[in-house]
């Protein structure tokens, strides 16, 4: 079976769903399809339209349109999961941590402490574990005074059949073992990935301009890249952002044809760079789709993580409170809870 048939069967959402997994900042719905696939019933919370059109054109669960703050009501669950707004701390951007307004730990954190789920599980950079490592451990300490077990791992969805080297930090909270899934042996390139596509050149194609070609050879010459940066058939393609894939920008991910053009990925293909299935389709404009796929989480990377949920959930393996060592006081953020 080819990638492209892989995830179009893979990632369909399954008939049964025994646990409901409410899903926080979810986005266009990456981190929900791979627990849907895995048996579980979700509820995504999300600000975007479109994103929110999105989940619910495509997953069975319900995605509502609202502004997270710690007085959204939330329904009961057996997990609570989520894609936690980056930015303020993504290696590619600024970092600024506690000063940007789109941190959404504190209202994570008290969602966990309101629902009080059976396990908990977000994802989210590693830029995380370097300027703002000092947060991070805030942030842990908090939600292991709340009587979890949290462990956190860099995986990277490369590992897990997505054709793209992408790591992401994992952190799980649970009361028992707790697994992460296990690497796979062989890694997907960008051409198993993308198919026939990689050499078609549809009417909808944005090519490089003569001068856009020679502002790309200055930034990567300033950049000192030793590789040009067009996607490489051959291996699994760098990590898709907004940025490299909505913004015109000397970074941008772009296809070499065999006649020597070079174009812009299609949606269709970052879509399938990052794992999501070919009926999987995305509302909005070309640019708000471009960063609903730029900030998901891999759908096939989560079908993995999700398994690993159930068969903890599937376990009756646990700890008492007091062997997890728990602490009823709750410590301060620098954000307040």
């Amino acid at each position: 079976m080819n990638y492209t048939d892989k995830i179009n069967d893979i990632l369909t959402p399954a008939s049964s769903q025994r646990y409901l997994a409410v899903d926080l900042f979810a986005g266009c719905g990456g981190l929900s399809l791979g627990f849907e696939a895995q048996g579980f019933a979700t509820h995504g919370f999300e600000m975007d339209s479109d994103s929110c059109a999105t989940y619910n054109q495509n997953l069975k669960g319900e995605c509502t349109q609202v502004v997270l703050t710690d007085e959204t009501e939330l329904p009961s669950c057996d997990v609570l999961i989520g894609g936690v707004p980056c930015q303020p701390f993504s290696v590619g951007g600024k970092q600024k941590g506690l000063q940007d307004s789109r941190d959404g730990f504190p209202i994570f954190i008290n969602a966990v402490k309101k629902l009080n789920p059976k396990i908990w599980l977000f994802e989210n950079v590693r830029g995380l574990l370097y300027r703002n490592k000092w947060y991070f451990d805030e942030i842990i300490q908090a939600l292991q005074n709340l009587g979890y077990i949290v462990e956190y791992k860099l995986l990277n969805a490369v590992n897990f059949g997505v054709p793209q080297n992408r790591e992401r930090l994992i952190v799980v909270g649970h009361q028992g073992k707790f697994k992460f899934p296990h690497v796979l042996e062989r890694r997907i390139t960008a051409g198993e990935a993308l198919g026939e596509l990689a050499f078609l050149a549809p009417p909808e194609s944005k090519f490089l301009t003569d001068s856009m070609d020679k502002y790309v050879a200055k930034y990567e010459k300033a950049s000192a890249c030793k590789n040009p940066r067009d996607l490489h058939l051959s291996k699994p393609a760098r990590t898709l952002t907004c940025r490299n894939l909505a913004g015109a920008t000397g970074d941008m991910h772009r296809i070499k044809l065999p006649d020597g053009r070079r174009r812009r990925l299609l949606i269709e293909e970052a879509a399938r760079l990052q794992s999501f299935p070919d009926w999987f389709k995305f509302s909005g404009t070309q640019i708000s789709c471009f960063n609903q796929i730029g900030n998901a989480v891999s759908p096939l990377f989560a079908f993995h993580l999700a398994g690993s949920v159930r068969e903890y959930l599937e376990s009756d393996y646990r700890l008492l409170s007091k062997e997890i060592g728990q602490n009823q006081a709750i410590i301060q953020l620098s954000l307040p809870l």
